[in-house]
């Protein structure tokens, strides 16, 4: 059966409003909604549920997600540079073996965040 889904990665944030100041400000995410312990951001085609967990420890946080982008990585690159996001130690702008470019940033959750565009 061919029927067509959507996978939208649910992530904890310790506080839900400095994960939405975060997206909205440095990564230029929009808020969809927000719920005393819920909150959904979209940029584009993608879309990110947090959920509040106030105990979440950010040094055993191992929350990844990949959001993949047609095109226009240098210039998210770029942007994201000029806006001040910290760029991944390991994770700067460059061209893998498996055909893509990726970057990494961490959110304040210290959830990993690749984004990536098929060379």
């Amino acid at each position: 059966m061919d029927i067509p889904f959507h996978i939208i990665p649910k992530l904890p944030a310790r506080d839900l409003d400095e994960t939405r100041i975060y997206f909205e400000t440095k990564l230029q995410f929009s808020t969809v909604s927000r719920y005393p312990d819920y909150l959904i951001m979209k940029k584009g085609a993608a879309e990110l549920h947090f959920f509040k967990f106030a105990e979440l420890d950010p040094s055993t946080n191992y929350a990844m997600i990949y959001i993949r982008l047609e095109r226009g990585i240098e210039e998210l690159y770029a942007d994201y540079q000029f806006r001040g996001v910290a760029i991944h130690p390991n994770g700067p702008l460059e061209s893998k073996p498996w055909g893509t470019k990726e970057f990494a940033v961490l959110d304040p959750n210290n959830t990993l965040l690749t984004f990536g565009q098929l060379t």
